[in-house]
């Protein structure tokens, strides 16, 4: 069952003060296209992510499923209630963190502005200190917890944006970068910590490429406000590798005998104390690796062992740009 459902969700900013800038004969910007006819779906417990350059639109369009701003055309509906219409239903059902957070009261600590957005959500004030001292444990806030927001580094302070994310443990989770900024260890403890989370929906944006194909069930590309495609990060990556490097460990042969292997391309000898290795590629779909292996055992080779370079989600989201 879908939790999120976006339609041919579009979203163009006007240039600023177009007429007053004429007036004074100051260039007039062109209007930014920032989405356009974007659509798909994020089904009940999934984790969804969201790649793409920077520019690409992002951080647009979670923040137009959080209801922070409005798309131009199309609709969002989260859970069968309008992200427009019904706004308040909506932002009860979400929870955001987005990078570069500037929401919080610079001279609260990190306490008291949890605590402050606690009452915003509704909670009682025993059930808030337990949830916050919940997450300060979690994400490693204990020692921040009486320190002032404008004293934290940026990335304890995308930790307390996650933690106000979480504070009324909600349905929805919208994460734009959410390890943007924070040390190797932080960053690992971050992506446990949301893999670990049960029965909640999640959005995930992030330049981090291995995180998404660590965490995500599926992956959207979005490139200059479009949506490329939408598949797992596996089939993704097997669809889109045209080539692929092949390394094979041998031995039992002589080096000078392998320059006569056919149609090897880019290949390249290495010998070692015990044994030879030989690169090349190959075409994804060919035959070469079989006749290869099957010529070498025939000149007596020894085969020790064949490795196949994988394709990334970056030679995807190459392709689409």
């Amino acid at each position: 069952m879908s939790v999120i459902s976006i339609k041919n969700i579009s979203k163009t900013y006007p240039p600023n003060f177009p007429r007053l800038k004429k007036f004074f004969r100051i260039a007039v910007n062109d209007a930014v296209e920032a989405l356009r006819n974007v659509s798909f779906d994020i089904e009940d417990g999934e984790i969804f992510g969201l790649i793409g350059r920077n520019g690409a639109g992002k951080t647009t369009l979670t923040k137009i499923i959080a209801t922070l701003i409005q798309p131009t055309s199309g609709t969002v509906s989260v859970r069968g209630f309008d992200s427009v219409k019904d706004d308040v239903m909506v932002r009860s059902l979400v929870g955001l963190a987005t990078a570069e957070e500037r929401s919080f009261y610079w001279r609260l600590t990190c306490q008291q502005n949890l605590m402050f957005f606690s009452r915003l959500y509704g909670m009682t004030d025993k059930s808030a200190k337990n949830r916050i001292s919940e997450l300060f444990e979690q994400l490693d806030l204990e020692e921040l917890a009486k320190r002032r927001f404008s004293d934290l580094s940026t990335g304890n302070k995308q930790r307390l944006a996650v933690a106000r994310a979480l504070l009324p443990n909600p349905p929805i989770l919208l994460l734009d970068e959410p390890t943007r900024s924070l040390d190797p260890l932080a960053a690992a403890n971050m992506r446990k910590l949301i893999e670990s989370i049960d029965d909640v929906s999640i959005l995930l944006t992030s330049h981090n490429l291995s995180e998404i194909e660590e965490l995500c069930n599926r992956v959207a590309i979005i490139s200059k406000g479009s949506i490329k495609t939408i598949d797992t990060p596996e089939n993704l990556r097997t669809s889109h590798k045209t080539t692929q490097k092949v390394k094979i460990n041998l031995k039992g042969v002589l080096e000078d005998s392998l320059g006569t292997l056919n149609n090897l391309k880019n290949y390249r000898i290495e010998e070692y104390e015990d044994g030879i290795t030989l690169t090349f590629d190959r075409e994804t779909d060919d035959d070469l690796l079989g006749k290869t292996v099957s010529e070498l055992n025939q000149r007596g080779a020894k085969i020790l062992d064949v490795e196949t370079e994988k394709a990334t989600l970056l030679d995807v989201l190459e392709s689409y740009e």
